[in-house]
């Protein structure tokens, strides 16, 4: 299918890097793709950057039935654009779709789509150290009918934000609370898809790790409440006795690319890591022991957060003096390193636009 364009005939000012936080700016275009039961996906174009138009009866907005990605384009020093790992994403939304019930994308359109809808918004690629352009692709439901049903129409689109640091201490370490009352997902449910219920059923959590004084929530399985999952933003890491464990992937935790990345550059640099079951109750005891190195999280936001303080029932529990440890600052640098195309990709991670 051949793309439409559709150039805007304003241009917004764009944002100082100082300001640009993460999130709060869009840039001058989007893309846009059909999907009618009968005929498929069709129509994909890229227009101006503007607000969409649904029913009130539409079914994204009373059943959920929504996914998206995250991703992010850099730009070198050489003035060159990379992309990481786009086709990771494009291929995690498909098994989102089929969790749904929403059709499949063609992913080799998807990335077409998204190098010309950057190319065009190619200015809008923020330099300083620690940004990039944040590229959010997602999938509605826009049928116009209550009845508990797939849809049989639904909207793709892309649209792309400048960005900053995800939190507002940059790589300096978070404080984690525990959640001991509220489950965010179970196996068998949605937690392995990337939609909007997920992200909704966490908010509870979030807002009341917030008013604690803690930066995000971590999640405990939904069956025995014991065993780690993941924090709300991100997969988790513990070091512990000079081994890396993250919580294996079962059903209720989101397959992350920046956590399967990890993984793979731990192995690359001959670090011991795991992926098994871990029970907070093993995580305590390991600080207590004074075995717990180090913890961290990781997301396409964050990219690599440090966690320097825990909280568990009514006890607080610092990690690494409450510092950034000496592994995190590896792998923070490491990933960067070849997201920013400084570090050569021996993984062939990089896409060039």
């Amino acid at each position: 299918m051949k793309i439409q364009i559709e150039l805007a005939s304003n241009r917004k000012a764009k944002p100082e890097a100082t300001t640009l936080g993460f999130g709060k700016y869009f840039t001058d275009h989007m893309f846009i793709l059909d999907y009618t039961e009968g005929k498929g996906w069709h129509d994909p174009r890229i227009v101006p950057y503007q607000p969409i138009t649904l029913d009130p009866a539409s079914k994204v907005f009373h059943y959920g039935q929504t996914v998206f990605e995250g991703l992010k384009a850099y730009v070198t020093e050489a003035n060159e654009v990379l992309l990481f790992r786009p086709q990771s994403n494009f291929k995690r939304l498909n098994l989102s779709n089929e969790r749904l019930c929403i059709p499949a994308i063609d992913e080799e359109l998807a990335l077409e789509a998204l190098k010309q809808l950057i190319t065009i918004d190619r200015e809008w690629i923020p330099s300083a150290p620690g940004t990039s352009l944040y590229i959010r692709p997602f999938i509605i439901a826009t049928d116009s009918y209550l009845s508990v049903a797939p849809s049989q129409t639904y909207q793709f689109m892309i649209i792309l934000s400048p960005v900053g640091s995800y939190y507002a201490g940059g790589i300096n370490p978070v404080k984690i609370l525990v959640e001991q009352q509220y489950v965010r997902a179970v196996a068998g449910g949605t937690g392995e898809a990337k939609t909007g219920g997920n992200y909704a059923s966490s908010l509870k959590g979030q807002e009341l790790a917030n008013a604690d004084g803690f930066d995000q929530t971590l999640w405990l399985d939904g069956k025995e409440n014991k065993y780690v999952e993941e924090v709300g933003s991100m997969n988790i890491f513990f070091k512990i006795n000079g081994k890396v464990i993250t919580p294996a992937l079962n059903g209720s935790i989101l397959a992350g690319i920046t956590r399967d990345s990890i993984i793979n550059i731990l192995h690359y640099k001959q670090i011991p890591v795991e992926e098994r079951r871990i029970s907070i109750d093993e995580i305590i005891e390991a600080h207590k022991n004074g075995q717990l190195e180090e913890a961290f999280g990781t997301g396409t936001a964050a990219v690599i957060s440090p966690i320097g303080e825990l909280k568990y029932l009514e006890d607080n529990f610092v990690i690494n003096n409450g510092e950034i440890g000496g592994l995190s600052q590896l792998l923070y640098d490491t990933l960067t390193g070849i997201q920013t195309g400084k570090i050569e990709d021996t993984f062939g991670w990089i896409v060039k636009l």
